[in-house]
């Protein structure tokens, strides 16, 4: 057998037995009404599991089928749309655990493999490579989502929520849509993002983030530019559109600017920002470093809690 089939099959051996299938079901007078199937996968010893917003949104009802083809419950412990995430529980059973890995060193060219239950093929494999990294995409039904990872992994209806897995088994990805139309790209969430949404929906029930109204893109930055600013950071954040009415589009920075700093902090990465924006605290006036060109300015943003 060749090198790369094992190294696959080794990857789906360590995480194929977590991953879990997904009926929705709403009820319509008397009756449960099926109304899709999702994926998703466990992460703790507690029965936790990430899946998708959109799978989970508006069930009244779940039926949760593991490896083995055990059927078991399952509750809704919070969601956060805007990143396209939920938090589920299932009941007790014998189930095994994914290895959430790191998914700040992630290199474009780097093997990855999604497993699935795409069109009810139950625990389906594709692989494929990373594309691009550090993005913000707006999916089809108009959702902005930010730290995306972007792949050429096949992914089809019923594929979100599963992991997205590096060639350890490691999951540094929650698979969540593809684009229509377009071919060979796909999209998860980064799974640093991930882990921090699920902290917060595990203890408060929903995700608190101001916003910025920027739609921003993960860049390397010039060494001229690095070195003339004693930058600390290797990266910047190009902001490549402003919301209308947002507090980027009341500020005195522009679409093609490049963010370095923000409350007082180098900036490296999207998550780097989101931690930020994760703090009540930040829904004040706040500094943020900007290369204009070849210049370095220091505006003046407040930002604003998400409706969201």
């Amino acid at each position: 057998m060749d090198d790369f089939s094992k190294t696959v099959i080794g990857a789906v051996d360590k995480i194929k037995d977590s991953v879990i299938k997904i009926e929705v079901y709403n009820s319509k007078g008397a009756k449960n009404q099926p109304v899709g199937t999702g994926s998703g996968f466990v992460f703790s010893s507690d029965g936790f599991a990430f899946t998708n917003s959109h799978v989970v949104q508006g069930a009244t009802d779940m039926k949760v089928t593991l490896m083995g083809g055990e059927q078991v419950a399952a509750e809704i412990i919070g969601q956060d749309p805007e990143s396209d995430l939920a938090i589920i529980k299932i009941s007790p059973s014998k189930f095994s655990v994914s290895k959430l890995g790191e998914s700040s060193n992630l290199q474009i060219g780097q093997l990855v493999i999604a497993i699935g239950n795409p069109l009810g093929f139950q625990h389906s494999v594709t692989t494929g490579v990373i594309s691009g990294l550090g993005r913000t995409m707006r999916t089809q039904s108009g959702m902005l989502i930010d730290n995306v990872i972007q792949t050429d992994a096949s992914l089809n209806p019923g594929n979100s929520g599963g992991p997205l897995a590096n060639s350890d088994g490691d999951v540094i990805g929650v698979n969540t849509a593809i684009i229509q139309g377009a071919q060979g790209l796909s999209l998860s969430i980064d799974i640093n993002k991930a882990k921090s949404i699920a902290h917060q929906l595990i203890n408060n029930g929903k995700v608190f983030r101001a916003r910025l109204g920027f739609m921003l893109q993960e860049i390397e930055l010039n060494k001229k530019i690095k070195s003339h600013y004693g930058l600390k950071n290797k990266k910047g954040l190009f902001i490549v559109k402003i919301e209308d009415n947002s507090p980027g589009s009341r500020s005195q920075i522009n679409e093609g600017d490049v963010i370095v700093e923000f409350n007082n902090k180098p900036i490296n990465s999207l998550f780097d920002i989101f931690k930020e924006l994760s703090q009540e605290s930040i829904l004040t006036m706040v500094d943020i470093a900007i290369i204009r060109h070849t210049d370095k300015h220091i505006f003046g943003i407040f930002p604003e809690r998400n409706a969201a």
